[in-house]
């Protein structure tokens, strides 16, 4: 009976604790409210479209992957700028690549959709 309560309890904090970096990214990055816009666009036009289900999922994962991308996209910006304030190469690059994955996964949703919609 403890270890279920030990894992109820892990579950709360680690539920906790994600709510709280997204709102935390919800506060400071207004790209991601950009990101949940399109994703209330496009989850709205998927779920209209007569579309197989397996589509209309992958769609929707989609969005929520860039969602996804966009936090860890802060999460690395963060770690760097607590690092140091300094202009550092590596920063720059770890800073860019993140919004690069971020980029990339936005590319992919739109591949989907041009699949999809072309049959």
């Amino acid at each position: 009976m403890n270890w279920i309560k030990a894992q109820g309890k892990r579950i709360i904090d680690r539920t906790r604790w994600s709510w709280n970096g997204f709102t935390h990214v919800w506060q400071t990055e207004p790209s991601l409210h950009q990101w949940i816009v399109a994703n209330i666009i496009s989850g709205g036009i998927a779920l209209y479209l007569p579309l197989s289900t397996a589509e209309t999922a992958i769609l929707i994962m989609g969005g929520i992957l860039t969602l996804a991308a966009e936090c860890m996209n802060t999460a690395i910006e963060r770690v760097v700028d607590d690092i140091s304030t300094q202009t550092r190469d590596a920063a720059k690059f770890a800073k860019d690549a993140a919004s690069a994955a971020v980029a990339l996964t936005g590319i992919a949703v739109g591949c989907a959709w041009v699949v999809i919609l072309m049959g």
